[in-house]
């Protein structure tokens, strides 16, 4: 379960009886068991959406006070909803209902701000708690979670392929990736094709590959 943050309760006029609420989720079912759950709690659900886009849009014309929000959906994901939404200087409280999260998704929303999150699996027996922590102005994210965002943010980042190359280089090995021989890549680059050989070992000992099929995957998975 969460750990719920302590929270000072505000005075009246900052917790209202009733809490508009908008749920953002691609799937009709967990739009419908959140609306469920909260029936009979003082969080009213006032819209909901099914993208990104039709999030933003709701926000705007519904003015919920939070915003439950799923990770994937079309268009704009909740990650970038919640960035955009900071980005306009936009604070309303927001949620996250996920089933599961990626490390990088976690150290955005965490460092955009996020309010809470909580997984779909068993979020039935404590989303309402959750919601009234956030109301008050807590916040709900478990300890785990906030050892792996740190420990995420932490890591080192391994240098893209681009970074590596010396943009000669770079630009080799994006031929290479587009299947071009060593005499066209020559003839591309204006040097004779016993240079590119040479170029080529020099590449291949700086990655730590073998050959010109390693050299092409890596291109490709970088988008040479």
């Amino acid at each position: 379960m969460p750990v719920l943050t302590p929270a000072l309760t505000p005075a009246p006029h900052q917790m209202p009886d009733r809490v508009p609420i908008l749920i953002a989720d691609d799937h009709g079912f967990i739009r419908a068991g959140v609306g469920a759950v909260l029936q009979g709690s003082r969080f009213a659900v006032v819209a909901s959406a099914s993208s990104g886009e039709e999030t933003l849009d709701a926000i705007r014309d519904h003015d919920p006070a939070i915003v439950l929000l799923d990770l994937n959906m079309p268009g704009r994901g909740g990650v970038a909803v919640l960035e955009t939404l900071r980005a306009r200087g936009d604070r309303r409280k927001v949620v996250v209902l996920t089933a599961e999260i990626g490390d990088a998704d976690l150290v955005r929303l965490i460092a955009a701000g996020v309010e809470g999150i909580v997984f779909k699996d068993g979020a039935e027996d404590g989303l309402i708690d959750v919601l009234e922590t956030v109301a008050r102005g807590g916040r709900v994210i478990e300890p785990a979670l906030l050892d792996r965002a740190r420990a995420a943010a932490l890591k080192p980042r391994a240098a893209s392929l681009s970074e590596v190359l010396t943009p000669r280089e770079w630009l080799m090995a994006t031929l290479v990736a587009q299947g071009l021989r060593n005499r066209d890549i020559g003839e591309q680059m204006n040097i004779g094709e016993g240079t590119v050989k040479v170029y080529l070992h020099a590449i291949y000992q700086k990655l730590g590959i073998d050959n010109r099929t390693e050299l092409a995957l890596l291109a490709v998975r970088e988008g040479g």
